[in-house]
C-alpha cells in the first residue's frame, strides 16, 4: 500500500469510530418536559401527619417535626431553581401547578452497638403529589406514598463512622426527597 492509500484508510476509520463516540446512545441531560412548560407553582406543602392516632408497633417510629411542610417546600423549590428547567412562580397562573402533602415522618433504627443503644437510622419523608396543567386543568401526574429518605449515623457509631445530628439528617432527607420531586416533575412523564 502507498502512504496515500493508508492515509485515507486511517481517515475512513476515524471517521468510523468518530461516528460511534458522537452519536452516543440517546442520552441527554436536558429536560424532557414539553416545550409549552416553562414555570411552576408551588404552593405551601400541607402537613397531613395525623398526630393524635395512638401509636402502635407498625407506626411507633412515626414522628412529628414542627414545621416540616414548609422545610420541603423551601427544598423543592430551591432544587427547581437549581436545576433550572421550570422557574418556579408565586402565583397559580403559572404553566404547572405542583401540590404536595407531607403525610409521614418516619426515622427507623437500623443499627445497634453492642450496649444495644441506636448506632443508625434511616430517616423517611413521605408526601402524596398532584401535578397539573394550569391550561387544560388536566392532572399530568399524581403520586401517593412519594418518599425520600437518607441513612445516618448517631454518636453511638462505631468508629469510622461520621455521626449526623437529626436535623443534618432532616436536611439531607428534604434534599433527596425534592431531588426527587425534580426529576419526576422533568423527566418523561
Amino acid at each position: 500500500m502507498t502512504g496515500k492509500r493508508i492515509f485515507i484508510s486511517i481517515q475512513g476509520i476515524t471517521f468510523i469510530i468518530g461516528l460511534f463516540v458522537f452519536s452516543g446512545c440517546g442520552y441527554t441531560s436536558r429536560s424532557m418536559i414539553s416545550g409549552q412548560y416553562r414555570t411552576i407553582y408551588i404552593p405551601a406543602f400541607v402537613n397531613k401527619i395525623d398526630i393524635t392516632r395512638p401509636t402502635d408497633t407498625e407506626s411507633k417510629y412515626k414522628i412529628y417535626r414542627p414545621f416540616i411542610e414548609t422545610d420541603v417546600t423551601k427544598g423543592v423549590n430551591n432544587y427547581f431553581l437549581w436545576d433550572g428547567n421550570l422557574r418556579p412562580v408565586k402565583s397559580n397562573d403559572a404553566d404547572l401547578t405542583l401540590k404536595g402533602e407531607v403525610v409521614e415522618f418516619r426515622k427507623d433504627p437500623i443499627k445497634y452497638n453492642q450496649s444495644y443503644d441506636v448506632s443508625e437510622y434511616q430517616m423517611n419523608i413521605i408526601v402524596d403529589l398532584v401535578l397539573t396543567d394550569n391550561k387544560t386543568k388536566k392532572v399530568v401526574w399524581e403520586e401517593k406514598g412519594f418518599a425520600g429518605w437518607t441513612n445516618y449515623y448517631t454518636s453511638s457509631a462505631p468508629a469510622p463512622a461520621v455521626p449526623k445530628t437529626e436535623s443534618q439528617a432532616v436536611t439531607d432527607t428534604v434534599t433527596d426527597l425534592s431531588r426527587r420531586i425534580v426529576e419526576r416533575t422533568v423527566e418523561q412523564w
